[in-house]
């Protein structure tokens, strides 16, 4: 939150169609390595367009994120990207017009080729089904009225949960499974049984590749761009006349202290277990 930006906005969502979901399934570090490449790339080529932004260095970020509320497969990566992009020439910041970024349509067309091409570069065309070459495909583009920090505090969860907490499991019981949750744009809780081995299929799908990054940065955001936030803010600031300001930083309020459920006493963290190693985080 120390590196939000001024100005309004947008979270850009792309989903890879039903027809592709298999191959990718099947092929997740390929397919979705190639899914960040087509989809970060679609959005510079857009916000470059001088119709829309105009800004040859944009700057954004992006989450993968692959489950549904039931568990199902549904791959598609969160972009929290800011209204505005940088003119290198210039030195400029080039605003987006006011709750518009680029048109989803052309996002659309634009993610399919640039995917299409990717696959050919790999030689994975050949598995996957021609018709989703010949569909429109799904992507979404939302104006963050709240900034940066609302969508933040949208993907903040999905950035480290997995697909099931231990929370939403209602009950387990002669090998069914019972869980709770909840339709979008609803508060209530809904339940689903599944046979047990149909959830342990379900669960595991979203289990990523070793080592994989879900969550990447591009242009200016990127680890490799040498201007400072502080730069681009000001740029940003000069661009609206001054009449927005740079989010001042709130310190997250301190969490309560981690308690056992049976009898209440404080716990401490002694070790966290990554994968095959353990972290001992208790020096004593």
């Amino acid at each position: 939150m120390k590196e939000q930006l001024p100005g309004p906005y947008f979270m850009v969502t792309f989903t890879m169609p039903s027809e592709i979901r298999d191959y990718m399934r099947s092929s997740q570090k390929i397919a979705y390595s190639a899914f960040f490449r087509a989809a970060s790339e679609t959005l510079k080529v857009l916000i470059a367009n001088p119709k829309y932004v105009g800004g040859d260095l944009s700057g954004f970020f992006g989450v993968l994120h692959t489950w549904g509320r039931q568990l199902q497969y549904h791959p598609h990566i969160h972009f929290v990207v800011p209204g505005g992009a940088l003119c290198k020439e210039t030195g400029e910041w080039k605003k987006a017009q006011e709750g518009f970024l680029v048109p989803v349509h052309a996002l659309s067309r634009v993610f399919r080729a640039k995917f299409h091409d990717e696959m050919r570069k790999l030689d994975e065309d050949k598995y996957i089904d021609p018709d989703a070459w010949r569909q429109a495909w799904n992507v979404n583009s939302q104006y963050i009225k709240s900034g940066s920090k609302g969508a933040i505090k949208y993907l903040a969860p999905y950035v480290f949960r997995i697909g099931m907490s231990n929370s939403r499991i209602v009950s387990v019981k002669d090998r069914k499974v019972t869980f709770k949750y909840k339709k979008q744009k609803s508060d209530r809780w809904r339940k689903m049984t599944l046979d047990v081995m149909e959830f342990i299929r379900r669960f595991l799908q979203h289990v990523l590749p070793t080592g994989f990054m879900k969550v990447r940065y591009y242009g200016f955001m990127g680890s490799g761009c040498k201007i400072a936030t502080e730069s681009i803010a000001a740029k940003i600031e000069k661009a609206y006349d001054f009449e927005v300001k740079t989010p001042e930083y709130e310190e997250p309020p301190e969490r309560p202290p981690m308690k056992c459920e049976k009898c209440g006493g404080e716990l401490k963290l002694i070790s966290i277990q990554i994968d095959d190693y353990t972290v001992n985080m208790d020096p004593g």
